[in-house]
């Protein structure tokens, strides 16, 4: 009973947050009093402006000058060790399971509808025009040049869209990606080209502004000799109600491209660490760059948040109102996701100095937007006392921005005084995927991440992901959770364990709170094999802090005592035990091949499974909390030579909701098909 009281009495003082909205986390108030002053959201937005004039497609002209420019502000700014990484890219070399994507350079794409006049066709107006929007034209189009008519396919995903359809060397309307059409409307049917009006992700404001005009794709691995023209909702339809009533279109659409082996341009530069025994280990800083303009959240934003923590640092350090951290900040641009694990592969010395990551991905946009903030932790597989750090200062910012917006006195408002005053709301604590932070935490390389981004943005990945609709509060704020874990962290040891033990203590019992609510959604033995796996990586987290701080058996055994008498509140929980066939296997990773299965641009696990066989099922299994792609990315990562196939499958069914062992065991069975994964060490295959 005492127990319960004080369990429940915590629980209640943690929802009182405007009591504590001045109580800065584990004690950096004096930090965090430098960055509300010194950041500067209007100074990242100045840059960011800058960068959403540029094109910045991987490789290309435009991608470099956005290097050029950041370039020139890391001198600007003082920052130490500058140096653009160039890794070759020509569409076959291999780094890890990347492999690598020569630069895209488009130069001229315009779509005209034509009138016939004088026996002759003849262009009589602009639908798109590259040099305008760039948006208009799908990524990995290749050069052509036809006049002809447009036909409307819909989908064109299947046979049966293309039935008493004529489409030969005529341009085809589709609701689809031309990546996803390509193969029949192009391939099979020989269409010369595609107009796509494909929409954005599903969100509340699906559909509602019919402008917008989505980024389109080719997979540039299919090698598909056609091109494909974006257009907006607005247009198709106008184009589908004449086609509709039986009027003939006549289009002429005119594309130059230029796809050539390239060197990447991966940029970084650091701020050095001070103690020579912990110089050593760093904190990288990370964002992706490329982006078909403007991609102004999306992500310029990133791009410049993590510069303004690398202008505010060291303009601190060298008025002297900070010291010099311990260990080394590292800040990084490189294209999304592929660039990363390219990067980790071809100088792997990077990895193995990199103690932890702080990501930003889409960390600017403001009330048009409708991008809701999220403070997200890395993956079950990988436990780390990283997570308390950045949803520490996160729930900080929340209070106080309340706070401050409710009229109070507030000590560090973190506001810009070009930006709104609204609160932060920053959603804490989930697991999400999509950016570069999953290349760190992968089981290859296990480097515990904080992910800082907007999701779901209504304007992403179109024309209308503009400066404009950029909060300069935002982008100082995203700076400053990012300033104040990363340096944080690049200064903690020993003398910190105590803070940080009655933080994590406090944070552990939101979450046993959250876990509970899940829980009851849950057939019983499902919820008590969530309370097993729960517990068990509170513990691992807690552990996490060992290679950088001494942890006494008394602190330890003291925290493990702490999570037994919650245990004895929520309930310690049961893993579920299976009796199914191969349950009981254990696999091991290959060490030999680094790296995630699935990046932008590229499939490794198609490219050698095969497009021909059916994908394992999980793939597209729906749980509660994650779908196929959390599942198959967790799946893998779980292979440690420890965890047997019911282990893996109980650890996911507590993570992201009941999974079939079935269906985690016919995807572990493919991974070792391909020599991913491994059953008996003298079994691997080195070639």
């Amino acid at each position: 009973m005492k127990n319960t009281l004080i369990y429940f009495i915590a629980l209640f003082f943690m929802s009182l947050g405007t009591s504590y909205s001045q109580h800065v986390p584990l004690g950096q108030e004096e930090l965090v009093a430098h960055l509300d002053q010194e950041l500067s959201g209007e100074s990242a937005k100045r840059n960011l402006e800058f960068i959403s004039r540029l094109h910045r497609m991987r490789g290309s002209d435009d991608y470099n000058k956005a290097i050029a420019f950041i370039s020139s502000k890391l001198s600007e700014y003082n920052l130490e060790g500058i140096e653009v990484i160039k890794i070759p890219a020509n569409g076959q070399l291999m780094y890890g399971t990347e492999k690598s994507r020569p630069a895209w350079n488009p130069s001229f794409a315009e779509l005209w509808e034509q009138k016939f006049e004088e026996g002759k066709w003849v262009n009589h107006e602009k639908i798109a025009d590259f040099a305008s929007i760039p948006m208009v034209l799908a990524q990995d189009s290749k050069s052509g040049e036809v006049s002809s008519e447009l036909v409307d396919i819909g989908a064109g995903t299947s046979d049966s869209d293309y039935q008493k359809k004529d489409i030969e060397g005529k341009l085809v309307l589709t609701s689809s990606q031309p990546g996803s059409v390509a193969s029949l409307a192009i391939e099979k049917y020989g269409a010369a080209g595609v107009i796509s009006y494909a929409q954005n992700q599903p969100s509340a404001w699906h559909g509602e502004n019919e402008n917008l005009i989505r980024w389109g794709h080719f997979d540039y691995f299919d090698n598909t000799n056609s091109f494909g023209f974006m257009v907006s909702l607005k247009q198709a339809r106008a184009f589908q109600k004449r086609l509709a009533a039986g009027e003939k279109i006549q289009l002429h659409a005119k594309v130059i491209t230029d796809t050539q082996a390239t060197d990447w341009q991966l940029l970084t530069a650091v701020i050095e660490g001070a103690d020579p025994n912990l110089a050593g280990e760093e904190i990288l800083y990370t964002c992706h760059l490329d982006h078909p303009r403007p991609g102004a959240n999306d992500n310029a934003s990133g791009s410049v948040a993590i510069l303004e923590v690398a202008r505010t640092l060291k303009k601190l350090i060298n008025e002297g109102k900070l010291e010099r951290p311990k260990r080394t900040l590292r800040f990084l641009w490189s294209p999304e996701i592929e660039g990363t694990n390219s990067l980790l592969a071809y100088k792997p010395e990077l990895a193995s100095k990199t103690k932890f990551n702080i990501h930003m991905d889409m960390v600017g946009g403001g009330l048009e937007t409708k991008g809701i903030y999220q403070i997200s932790r890395g993956p079950r597989s990988l436990p780390s006392f990283i997570n308390d750090i950045g949803e520490a200062f996160g729930e900080f910012l929340n209070q106080s921005s309340i706070a401050y917006t409710s009229g109070e006195a507030v000590n560090y408002p973190v506001v810009s005084k070009e930006g709104g005053k609204e609160p932060f709301h920053a959603i804490l604590g989930n697991f999400h995927m999509g950016s570069d932070f999953e290349v760190f935490t992968e089981g290859t390389y296990r480097i515990p991440s904080i992910y800082l981004h907007q999701y779901p943005d209504r304007y992403i990945h179109t024309n209308y992901d503009l400066p404009a609709f950029i909060d300069p509060t935002v982008l100082k704020r995203s700076s400053f959770i990012g300033a104040v874990s990363g340096f944080y962290l690049a200064n903690f040891g020993s003398e910190n364990l105590e803070m940080l033990t009655s933080l994590m203590k406090e944070q552990v019992l939101g979450r046993s709170s959250k876990m509970l609510k899940f829980a009851n959604a849950l057939p019983e033995e499902e919820a008590e094999n969530l309370k097993h796996y729960f517990w068990q990586q509170e513990m691992e987290a807690f552990q996490s802090i060992a290679p950088y701080a001494t942890l006494s058996e008394s602190q330890t055994e003291d925290y493990r005592s702490y999570l037994e008498q919650l245990k004895v509140v929520a309930g310690a929980g049961t893993p579920i035990e299976s009796s199914e066939p191969n349950s009981s296997l254990i696999y091991h990773r290959n060490t030999e091949i680094k790296g995630g299965m699935f990046s932008f641009g590229y499939d490794y696990f198609t490219d050698n499974f095969g497009k021909e066989k059916p994908r394992p099922k999980l793939f597209n299994y729906q749980g509660i909390r994650g779908s196929g792609s959390e599942y198959t990315y967790e799946t893998l990562n779980l292979v440690n030579g420890k965890n047997t196939v019911s282990d893996i499958r109980n650890i996911l069914s507590g993570e992201f909701g009941p999974v079939p062992l079935s269906l985690v065991q016919s995807y572990l069975e493919a991974l070792e098909s391909i020599k991913v994964i491994y059953k008996d060490p003298v079994k691997i295959d080195k070639k």
